[in-house]
């Protein structure tokens, strides 16, 4: 379950830069979430958003840190809180002071859900690999080599198919795509290639 979060903003401005320390991040993490397939997407998305940030965006590994724990914790109340997701972590970030960027990331990974629309370009890949990494990942499962030699023709085909995968969104992903300056074959692409091992 999910709900519109109401608000435009996020966070305060003199916390810009602040981030949880690794520790922190994952204390909070195994804390709210028990779920290993669930921790197992936050952990993926997590890592494409910051291979992207490096990668595409060219950001340092310490700059590409913000885009990476947005990814970590944008489900960790998912689990623990179905009825307040995402305004329960929004809520508890602005307590510990975390960077809005960070928490205005989290707030964009699902415009229909959340009421809130993508404004940065972080904000804008978070919701481009939420779904569609968790949909690959499905693709994956069903392949003897897993990403192995995987290519975006199946993938494609797989989501021109209504009953695979069902619960994902392909209007998400659509608009997901729809709002970057990449092409779904090339995000696709770099998922494939980028994934979690």
């Amino acid at each position: 379950m999910s709900r519109f979060l109401n608000r435009t903003s996020f966070g305060k401005p003199e916390n810009k830069g602040n981030l949880l320390s690794n520790n922190e991040a994952e204390a909070l993490l195994n804390d709210w979430v028990k779920n290993e397939k669930l921790i197992f997407h936050m952990r993926q998305v997590a890592h494409l958003m910051k291979t992207w940030a490096v990668l595409k965006e060219n950001l340092s590994e310490t700059e590409a840190e913000a885009w990476y724990q947005a990814g970590l914790l944008h489900d960790a109340d998912w689990e623990k809180f179905p009825d307040m997701h995402c305004s329960y972590i929004i809520e508890k970030l602005e307590e510990l002071n975390v960077d809005p960027a960070v928490i205005q990331c989290i707030a964009s990974h699902g415009p229909a859900h959340f009421g809130f629309e993508p404004v940065t370009k972080m904000d804008k890949m978070i919701y481009a690999f939420d779904e569609l990494s968790g949909f690959i990942h499905a693709v994956s499962l069903l392949r003897p080599t897993g990403y192995e030699g995987m290519e975006v023709k199946t993938v494609k085909k797989r989501l021109k198919t209504p009953s695979f995968a069902a619960q994902v969104s392909r209007e998400d992903i659509a608009d997901a795509v729809s709002r970057i300056d990449i092409s779904l074959e090339e995000l696709i692409e770099f998922i494939i290639a980028n994934q979690l091992r």
